[in-house]
């Protein structure tokens, strides 16, 4: 399984009794979520499942992909790893790739939950950044690698 793991592009701060959930990007998140998107259209596997938060922030990062994507209650800012894991279906460990558009620190915290790294320092994903992992089978266990980070910086 791939896992594709995408921070929401850069976004306003909230102005004073907005909810956070309507924060859109700025014009600096939409270059970023452009730059992203171009790289991954031309990596992405073929039948990519895109899940997204329901916060406009992630909902205008993931429309530069011009692709169907569905909106995930349990990727939202305040979810958990667990939740997330199990929307993306990370144990079926199936010949499958998600695409998953969402906050931090939950993308960090799966990135902990995959690899054990609990008593290790904290990871911090910069905003419109994106972690893929590979999971495959090896002597009928799982085993999770990184494939690839890709920061829009260096795209």
């Amino acid at each position: 399984m791939d896992l594709l793991l995408w921070r929401h592009a850069h976004a306003l701060d909230a102005s004073m009794g907005q909810s956070d959930l309507d924060r859109p990007l700025s014009a600096k998140g939409e270059k970023q979520a452009k730059k992203m998107s171009d790289w991954l259209r031309t990596r992405l596997p073929k039948d990519t499942h895109i899940l997204c938060s329901p916060a406009l922030r992630t909902l205008q990062t993931v429309s530069y992909m011009d692709a169907p994507y569905t909106v995930c209650e349990e990727i939202s800012p305040e979810s958990t790893a667990q939740s997330l894991l199990k929307a993306a279906g990370w144990s079926d460990s199936k010949d499958k790739a998600v695409l998953v558009v969402g906050h931090q620190p939950c993308l960090a915290d799966v990135v902990v939950a995959i690899f054990g790294l609990q008593n290790a320092h904290p990871i911090s994903f910069r905003k419109g950044s994106l972690w893929w992992i590979r999971q495959r089978v090896r002597n009928e266990s799982a085993e999770p690698y990184i494939l690839t980070i890709q920061d829009t910086e260096l795209l």
